[in-house]
């Protein structure tokens, strides 16, 4: 009987393990792959590849730690390795939450054995980081170039030694836009010249064209840039034989009659056996900027990506396709999502939403994740601005997260709960009024001011609590909670999801107290599960 035991233990193990892994998965297991590789909000994607593996970085914005890299052996199955800032400058700034400001489009190279990630934080000016292994440790940023509304970086190293940076410029900040400069920097690539030299104004026909990428190849310069916008946007090519031009263009990349909307922005990656491939965002509303990857060719000395399905001369994306050739065959993976708290480190799924601070909460050798309720706000302020949310992107269209939580609070009007966060939000909020424990969802709106309404509480007779919330197509979420993680009940109304500022909306956990006390209460996480 024992043994029969521990064989439904384990099985029940590997049947919780199996769901964990399948929210979503581009990898059919038969060769091919289906777009989206990656389901989730890695905005502006950059990759390169470094012998056998690929590594690729995105924006990261006010979340930190920032600038994710993900690794890959085949382009389709991707893991989160590590990050390369752990803390975002100027500390002063990014220790509060700030909206849709940092860390915008970035670029990872590999030069002199070293990877270089330029970011551009649109209200200082373009930084550089830099690292032997692309799991770090990363250098401090250094600012290259210093400038109010300068974006999207990428370097050149060219074969007569010379160095050169392409950028853009956000409009909101420089005041100018639609168009794309090229400056020459230093042997080092630490300081980036003001010699800039305009090669494109777009106004005409390329509107709100940025996101550049800078290759070299058949002795012809190229600027993979898109334009047209984020969500209705397309690929354009630049050429020329002159770093600064004159450059031609060319349309490459459209959705067409397909569903994919604006494919553009990211990476051309040549696999190790000669293959060309085009990586991509798709913007996909509250489940933020999602990656696709296209086959791609020359013909030329012009780059062709997707599928040409309506026979213009232009490329579409594709939907299914044969995955790349990188010799070999490589198990599935995914990135991160759920976490057992097991290990006594945070996984690298989760973000804040600002500098973390070590009073925030921690993770334990006992199997759980400590968050503390400490004060973060001001009485006026709303949950819309507390910096000490613990959060994860979207990984699916339709997924359900469950939490099990405990809360060991200490004082009147602390409180903890499970949250989607976005422009819009709502929220499980299981806050102490009074010594008792009571439940209500709590909703916001963003426009200018933020404005919350709250549903009737419920009380709640243990301090052990399972707070659920499935996301079904669309981004309609409904919230429940469970005294014994079996039976669930309904609580408030379906919430429609909401994308942030400028990232997609994200899931997950708060601590949180009205109150400065000198112990403060904490609620124990023991686990945070994302299933089917």
């Amino acid at each position: 009987m024992k043994n029969l035991k521990v064989l439904f233990f384990l099985l029940s193990v590997f049947s919780l393990q199996k769901n964990l892994a399948q929210v979503w998965v581009p990898d059919n297991a038969d060769g091919t792959y289906t777009n989206p590789i990656i389901h989730a909000d890695y905005s502006d994607p950059d990759v390169v590849r470094v012998g056998d593996d690929f590594y690729m970085t995105a924006s990261s914005f006010n979340c930190i730690p920032g600038l994710p890299i993900l690794h890959s052996k085949d382009l389709v199955n991707w893991k989160i390795v590590s990050y390369a800032l752990a803390k975002q400058p100027p500390f002063e700034t990014f220790n509060k939450v700030q909206h849709g400001n940092g860390v915008w489009a970035p670029s990872i190279t590999f030069h002199n054995n070293e990877f270089y990630i330029y970011y551009p934080d649109p209200d200082f000016g373009i930084y550089m980081i830099k690292a032997k292994k692309a799991e770090g440790p990363w250098s401090e940023p250094l600012l290259v170039k210093e400038g109010i509304g300068l974006i999207d970086p990428s370097p050149l190293w060219d074969d007569d030694g010379k160095v050169y940076l392409v950028h853009a410029f956000a409009g909101s900040r420089a005041q100018i836009k639609s168009l794309i400069v090229v400056c020459s920097m230093n042997a080092e690539g630490t300081v980036a010249n003001n010699d800039q030299v305009m090669v494109i104004d777009g106004h005409e026909s390329e509107g709100t064209i940025e996101g550049p990428k800078f290759y070299k190849r058949n002795n012809y310069y190229y600027i993979f840039a898109p334009a047209g916008g984020v969500a209705t946007g397309w690929q354009t090519i630049l050429r020329s034989k002159n770093v600064f031009g004159p450059y031609e263009k060319k349309k490459v990349l459209e959705q067409g009659k397909t569903a994919i909307n604006g494919p553009h922005q990211g990476a051309w990656v040549q696999t190790q056996t000669g293959e060309d491939w085009f990586i991509h965002f798709q913007d996909k509303g509250a489940y933020g900027r999602i990656v696709h990857l296209q086959p791609m060719k020359w013909e030329k000395d012009w780059p062709v990506m997707g599928q040409d399905f309506d026979k213009n001369g232009i490329g579409e994306p594709v939907t299914t396709f044969k995955k790349p050739n990188v010799g070999k065959k490589y198990p599935i993976e995914n990135p991160a999502t759920s976490d057992e708290f097991n290990e006594p480190k945070l996984g690298l799924q989760w973000q804040w939403q600002a500098n973390s601070q070590i009073n925030w909460g921690f993770p334990t050798s006992l199997g759980y994740l400590n968050l503390f309720c400490v004060t973060t706000l001001k009485e006026d302020q709303k949950i819309f601005d507390a910096p000490n949310l613990l959060l994860q992107k979207f990984p699916a269209e339709e997924f359900t997260a469950t939490a099990k939580l405990t809360f060991n609070t200490r004082l009147n009007q602390e409180s903890t709960g499970l949250i989607i966060m976005g422009l819009d939000y709502s929220y499980l909020n299981l806050k102490n009024e009074n010594g008792k424990l009571y439940l209500n969802q709590r909703t916001g709106t963003f426009d200018e001011k933020v404005a919350e309404t709250a549903t009737k509480p419920v009380l709640i007779a243990n301090n052990t609590i399972y707070l659920r919330v499935t996301i079904k197509k669309g981004g309609i979420c409904s919230f429940f909670y469970s005294a014994d993680d079996k039976k669930y009940q309904p609580i408030g109304s379906d919430f429609l999801a909401k994308e942030g500022k400028w990232i997609g909306a994200k899931v997950g956990l708060f601590a949180l107290s009205e109150k400065v006390t000198n112990d403060s209460g904490n609620v124990a996480v023991d686990w945070f599960r994302i299933t089917k």
